[in-house]
């Protein structure tokens, strides 16, 4: 017995039943058409006895959130119990430290760069201007403005620069604003980060002792 419709195929197999579904559309329209066809077709298949269920996804390449995404509509009917979810294009996990936006250019005095994640800039923050990210902002430039790491409350995130002389500092949702002093110095590379709950500030050259993650050359 097989029941189709656009995108999701039921076949009725000696002992349960093997989903098949469509691996050229999209994904939502695919988890839509799944879930639509549990709700409202074919009730006599699947309702009443424990019934073993394959799915195959063909050569679809899918997260493990889309594949937990898929077995959370088929766990809604309590008789299907999943034996295997087949896809030989599994996505495998991303692994070490997320990656870094690079971007280039200056920003001005009212401008306002913002990225979701790690974000490498080159060139200038001048004063008045700002950057803001959820991630690390690293500055291979000088930093003359505001600059807002972690934004969405990551207390790990820090703030790196070339030339480090800023306006004001923020990691999470703590506020630092600078000492006197760093508008006569001669301002060099460090960075910024949060050690309980007090802003700190260090040469990058130390920065290996807060990102283990880091290589580190160590020469001959």
């Amino acid at each position: 017995m097989t029941v189709k419709s656009n995108h999701v195929t039921i076949k009725g197999i000696r002992d349960g039943l093997v989903f098949l579904l469509d691996d050229q559309c999209e994904f939502e329209e695919l988890l839509y058409e799944l879930r639509y066809k549990l709700e409202h077709s074919h009730q006599n298949i699947l309702t009443g006895p424990i019934v073993h269920v394959d799915i195959k996804l063909g050569s679809r390449e899918v997260t493990e959130n889309q594949k937990e995404s898929i077995l959370d509509i088929l766990k809604q009917k309590g008789n299907l119990l999943i034996r295997s979810i087949d896809s030989p294009a599994l996505k495998p996990e991303v692994k070490g430290p997320p990656p870094i936006m690079t971007m280039c250019g200056m920003v001005r005095s009212g401008q306002v760069l913002h990225h979701d994640g790690n974000l490498l800039f080159l060139g200038d923050i001048n004063p008045g201007g700002t950057v803001t990210c959820t991630g690390d902002i690293y500055i291979m430039g000088s930093l003359r403005g505001m600059a807002h790491a972690g934004i969405s409350g990551d207390e790990t995130a820090i703030i790196a620069a070339s030339v480090f002389a800023p306006t004001q500092l923020r990691i999470a949702d703590i506020i630092s604003r600078p000492p006197d002093e760093w508008e006569s110095r001669e301002a060099g590379m460090e960075f910024a980060y949060l050690q309980d709950n007090q802003m700190q500030i260090d040469k990058m050259s130390n920065i290996v002792r807060l990102r283990r993650d880091f290589n580190v050359f160590k020469g001959v």
